[in-house]
């Protein structure tokens, strides 16, 4: 309720100052959500912080059902910031970020000193296979105004995929930028757990339980099978066909058009699926922007996931 009145003030401000130049509005939306997200970030007790299309829908469902199992909650429950400390306070909470608008609030653009004395949880993914999962979100289900918000290509833009993550400002330089800033910020915060989608797929019970340890939250082998078996790709894609999680998941795990996979949330969940929209020398080039400037710290070579 807390958040669907944040939202709706909001939308009240912006609506009235509809008469101010778009780059104005853009600015005042963007201060606008940096400070709801400062507000969360300092009433949380951990912090999970994904570019976007990195695993992180697939990681809250894990952890929704970890904590229904755990905790006795509504199978229809989703983990949201607080909503499930509000019905069992050993749960912490989570706030949940990509980290787009905090520093349009607190002019805080060179570091992640907002974040320093916060538990971490940083999810990583090839940025590659990011890249052309965010054209397909751009694509089939981004609004036309977070485009705008983000900078993204205008909506209904004719782009192909690979004009898009080459795209400076949508693609795989913008998402190489945030790893390494936030690779460079790594020594500063104390608490600190980095996960990789890639291993999130490989053994996905192994990582989740090193997540909720290192929440202060750790289950019993059998609360962690029960929730990645919940969270299995083919349980995540009735999920979202079926709505299963109501009002309380939003949009999030909802379809734009049911007729069209590419719409779906839950797309192919493919490491390395990249290549399958690139011809050879444009995967070569690909290949070589990620290895000759994202840092060797997330441990992404040239070709592949090492």
């Amino acid at each position: 309720m807390q958040t669907i009145i944040k939202q709706i003030t909001r939308e009240a401000t912006l609506l009235a100052l509809f008469f101010l130049p778009q780059e104005k509005k853009i600015r005042l939306e963007r201060w606008l959500r940096g400070r709801e997200e400062f507000r969360r970030l300092q009433q949380s007790d951990c912090v999970i912080v994904s570019f976007g299309k990195s695993g992180r829908t697939w990681l809250r469902v894990m952890l929704s059902r970890f904590y229904q199992v755990k905790y006795n909650l509504s199978q229809r429950s989703f983990l949201g910031f607080d909503n499930f400390h509000r019905k069992n306070p050993a749960i912490p909470k989570v706030f949940f970020t990509h980290d787009n608008y905090l520093k349009d609030y607190t002019q805080h653009a060179d570091s992640k000193v907002d974040f320093y004395g916060k538990k971490v949880v940083l999810l990583a993914r090839d940025p590659r296979d990011v890249a052309v999962s965010q054209f397909f979100q751009w694509e089939n289900r981004m609004r036309p105004r977070k485009k705008a918000l983000n900078k993204y290509p205008a909506h209904k833009q004719n782009i192909s995929v690979y004009d898009f993550v080459t795209n400076l400002d949508a693609g795989i330089p913008k998402i190489i930028n945030f790893m390494n800033d936030w690779a460079r910020e790594l020594p500063h915060i104390k608490e600190m757990l980095i996960v990789r989608y890639e291993d999130m797929r490989t053994q996905p019970e192994v990582v989740l339980k090193q997540i909720t340890d290192f929440m202060g939250t750790p289950g019993s082998p059998e609360d962690i099978r029960e929730a990645v078996a919940f969270a299995s790709y083919e349980n995540m894609k009735k999920l979202e066909e079926n709505k299963a999680f109501g009002w309380s998941a939003g949009n999030r795990l909802v379809p734009k058009d049911k007729s069209n996979p590419n719409s779906f949330k839950v797309r192919r969940a493919k490491v390395g699926g990249y290549r399958d929209y690139f011809d050879d020398q444009q995967v070569a080039a690909i290949d070589a922007e990620v290895q000759s400037k994202l840092t060797p710290v997330y441990g992404y070579s040239g070709d592949s996931a090492s």
